[in-house]
């Protein structure tokens, strides 16, 4: 089966004297039959081009179906007077919610069985549920469509009945007032799916009649709506990648007027918890680390604040929570995340402590406000996440639940390392890395880099129950801990963005060729994967050293960075001009030339690659991909497999469930260990 080829309508693209043209650019009409009609091509030569591997993706799907315990559920957590459990029933993809009343020994009342909701839809998925503050009315966002426009619906907890409020083209995240009537929301733009508006609804009236109480003006900010923990305060926050501010209102007077907590600065970043009658405020204010202020209830400009902890060059302040008696802060020191217990009273705090070298730890649910517990995360590269209850004055652990592994797993039987690569200017790039016992290291293994590096996303060394069919076959998984992340600090993430995010590739690379170097592996099982904006960086180190890899994985990839960040009306453009640059700047839209994937498509050999995308994405558009593909068609000069799979009933996170998504990573990892062989 020959692939398909695109038909090439050159249309001219011009600005700052400089033309590009995009033969592909009509690949956007996503109503157009024809596009529909290359899509099905592609997916129909894909399919075709691994036939040969569907045995061995049956085999892979039902290995990792088999480690998953079908009839599960999360550890409770407690909530004004309600114990709330998420819950699996065997043979059923999505989650039932529901709660116990005071006690664990309780009669269960479901609140959503999300199995009955999405009979009848290809795609279903529901976020941000919100009881009120009576503990009668469940609000949560519902999306069919995969394009994160949700509608918030409401149901009576006590009937079980749906109400007639509906609420579409939201977030899908509704904030009680106190009086348990009144609910704020944010409206997304239906095109551009930017959260710019902020409403306020009261239950049993028409939306028709919702009041408008905010208005994000500024396109390159998103806004979003919360309440502090104390349930004191609804907090309206507007972000750009650099910069932060907010709105505040008492919940007990839902329609009195937000207030400015502090004006809008550039390059001001900050957000705060409520304790008493003090704000804490982190913020990176003369700080780039990040440091801790305080300021009084009443006076929350920046001129109130006083430093409580000060700024530390090698530890990054990433949250804080706080309690009765304590005040808990999560701070990344060298790549980990550790956990940090100050006491209010002025006893001595501490850190807790956890036995291995690389991890993943983080404060969990925790909403009751008067209690010495913390509910913490936990998990590696070997080891399952796990559920603790910290007691915080005996400094001892209570583990509620390990994520139980079937199939024999046991985490004992693999090993994890952490290595430093050194990069192109010297800076040494952390390596998470993890294998079978057994795995030797004399160059002939295969091995699997991963890594995403954009907007200070922190990649952590996390476990996971699928990777087991990589290590199983003998792969070793790699993560690259590359700058444009913050592992190593909020100076890691400054120096792999705008005019700096060739770093991010030149560190990637730099990682594939140290465990070349250390004989790890070898460029003929060498293979590198990425999404989203880890996908871009698939791209760029695909035409900068195609002759490093045996083959890539491109999952949703962000690839034709010029023509989409000069596009405003295409979601998210103008809020991440802070993270790329705005080409309308010349020297930001020649860098942006310099390494955008589509634009630097040569006729040259390429190694294998499979490009998956959604066609109702709303983050990275299904045209890019298409498009690079389509152009590395027409380029390529040799016969290395490229492949173009798009989901046509999803989005940017692949299919809904939990079940379905595992099809799709089954075909990745056949593709993978298909050409390792």
């Amino acid at each position: 089966m020959k692939p398909p080829i695109a038909k090439k309508v050159p249309k001219e693209l011009s600005i700052h004297g400089d033309t590009r043209i995009d033969n592909y650019y009509w690949l956007r009409e996503r109503e157009d039959q024809e596009v529909v009609d290359y899509l099905n091509a592609e997916n129909a030569y894909t399919k075709e081009q691994l036939k040969h591997t569907e045995t061995l993706q049956e085999e892979l799907f039902k290995e990792m179906k088999g480690r998953i315990k079908e009839e599960d559920q999360s550890v409770p957590y407690k909530d004004n007077g309600y114990f709330y459990i998420t819950r699996y029933e065997e043979g059923h993809e999505y989650p039932i919610y529901s709660r116990k009343k005071e006690t664990l020994e309780a009669e269960e009342e479901i609140m959503l069985n999300v199995n009955e909701l999405a009979e009848g839809h290809n795609y279903f998925n529901i976020n941000s549920l919100s009881v009120s503050p009576d503990n009668k009315v469940l609000a949560f966002g519902e999306d069919t469509v995969s394009r994160r426009l949700y509608t918030i619906r409401f149901k009576n907890l006590e009937t079980g009945e749906m109400l007639e409020d509906s609420i579409p083209n939201t977030s899908g995240k509704a904030v009680w007032a106190s009086d348990n009537e009144t609910v704020f929301y944010v409206q997304k733009d239906t095109d551009t799916l930017r959260d710019f508006k902020v409403f306020r609804h009261k239950i049993g009236t028409p939306i028709s009649e919702d009041v408008e109480v905010w208005d994000e003006s500024d396109e390159s900010y998103l806004t979003y709506i919360y309440k502090t923990k104390s349930k004191k305060y609804i907090v309206i926050g507007s972000y750009y990648s650099s910069s932060q501010d907010y709105r505040i209102l008492r919940a007990d007077d839902p329609t009195g007027s937000f207030t400015v907590f502090h004006s809008r600065e550039k390059d001001l970043e900050y957000d705060f918890a409520h304790f008493e009658d003090h704000f804490y405020v982190r913020t990176n204010w003369n700080a780039q680390n990040f440091r801790l202020m305080r300021t009084p209830e009443n006076a929350t400009g920046k001129e109130n604040w006083v430093e409580v902890l000060p700024h530390r060059a090698d530890v990054l302040l990433e949250d804080i929570d706080v309690f009765k008696d304590f005040m808990v802060l999560s701070e990344r020191i060298n790549g980990i995340t550790q956990i940090r217990v100050h006491p209010w009273g002025g006893k001595e705090e501490h850190y807790i402590k956890f036995e291995e070298e690389a991890f993943v730890a983080g404060v969990s649910t925790n909403p009751e406000f008067d209690t010495d517990l913390l509910r913490l995360t936990y998990q590696s590269m070997t080891t399952p996440p796990s559920v603790y209850d910290y007691h915080m004055v005996e400094k001892t652990f209570d583990l509620k639940k390990e994520q139980e592994v079937l199939g024999g797993f046991d985490k004992h039987n693999y090993e994890s390392e952490r290595l430093y690569a050194p990069s192109i200017d010297g800076e040494k790039i952390p390596i998470s890395l993890v294998y079978h016992k057994g795995f030797e290291k004399n160059g002939q293994g295969p091995l699997l880099l991963y890594a995403y590096g954009s907007y200070g996303h922190s990649m952590e060394p996390w476990f996971s129950p699928s990777r087991l069919s990589l290590l199983d076959r003998g792969f070793a998984f790699a993560i690259a801990h590359i700058r444009g992340g913050e592992e190593m600090g909020r100076r890691w993430y400054d120096e792999g963005k705008m005019l700096k995010k060739k770093n991010t590739f030149y560190d990637f690379i730099a990682c594939g060729e140290y465990l070349i170097l250390q004989r790890y592996t070898n460029s003929e099982k060498l293979f590198a994967m990425g999404g989203s904006a880890g996908g871009l960086l698939m791209g760029a180190i695909y035409n900068m050293r195609p002759d490093l890899w045996k083959g890539l994985v491109a999952a949703v990839p962000f690839v034709d960075v010029v023509t989409t960040m000069l596009d405003t009306s295409i979601p998210l453009t103008t809020f991440e001009y802070d993270e790329w640059g705005n080409p309308n700047n010349k020297e930001y839209y020649e860098y942006m030339k310099s390494y955008s994937p589509y634009d630097n498509v040569e006729a040259k050999d390429y190694p294998a690659m499979l490009v998956t995308t959604g066609l109702h994405d709303s983050q990275v558009q299904y045209w890019e991909p298409a498009k690079w593909v389509a152009k590395l068609r027409e380029m390529k000069t040799n016969d290395e497999p490229l492949l173009l799979h798009t989901n046509m009933e999803a989005g940017h996170g692949g299919a809904s469930g939990r079940f379905r998504r595992l099809k799709e990573l089954a075909m990745e990892y056949a593709f993978v260990i298909d050409l390792a062989k």
